[in-house]
């Protein structure tokens, strides 16, 4: 399996499955029993454990679920966490305007319970490319968003990686995210199998993307 840069790598399968497993895989925090995870031609395993970890904070961005929010901090402290591990200096003012290219432009200062489901994925997001990382993996990113905010963050997603050149693996169980994939893949038992976005019959990702 490969994503090129700017491609939106699909993961479709049920609840353990593996996908979570190789999403760990490809951030370093398992190690495969045999063959390699390449990043821009690069074992990953062939790293240090300090090495993998600059890795981690410097070149892949994970997008989890909205419960890695710090409650309490406003949008912006929490989008600019990750950010101020690279480098403390203009963390807030850098991220900025990746929180208002993501619609959040008017919650900046709002705090964890004061966003919805919707905005606070849109917060992580923008957590997880604040360091313009080369490779985004996103498990279950809409898993707890209702129909209408599914669309809106799959969209943003598609056009984080046309954007910006950021390949980017995401995990789902739900078919509709095929619809804005370059590639999908089906992961069932542990097997993965190659899979085109017309099997599963959903609008092109330009219908919502814009």
């Amino acid at each position: 399996m490969t994503a090129a840069a700017g491609e939106l790598v699909v993961l479709y399968g049920p609840s353990g499955s593996g996908k979570t497993t190789l999403l760990e895989l490809s951030a370093a925090l398992q190690r495969p029993d045999h063959g390699a995870v390449l990043l821009h031609g690069r074992d990953i395993f062939s790293l240090s454990a300090k090495g993998q970890n600059e890795l981690r904070l410097r070149e892949i961005g994970f997008i989890g679920s909205s419960q890695s929010l710090i409650p309490g901090a406003h949008a912006i402290e929490n989008a600019a966490l990750k950010l101020l591990l690279v480098s403390a200096r203009d963390a807030k003012a850098s991220v900025e305007p990746l929180l208002e290219r993501l619609g959040l432009a008017e919650r900046l200062r709002h705090r964890t319970d004061q966003l919805s489901m919707g905005e606070r994925q849109r917060v992580v997001i923008a957590r997880a490319l604040s360091t313009a990382p080369r490779l985004v993996l996103a498990d279950e990113p809409t898993g707890s968003l209702d129909t209408h905010h599914t669309r809106e963050v799959l969209g943003l997603l598609r056009a984080c990686c046309t954007e910006r050149g950021t390949a980017m693996l995401l995990a789902t169980h739900d078919p509709e995210a095929a619809a804005f994939a370059d590639t999908v893949f089906e992961l069932r038992d542990g097997r993965l199998t190659d899979y085109t976005a017309e099997r599963f019959r959903f609008p092109p990702p330009s219908a919502h993307a814009q």
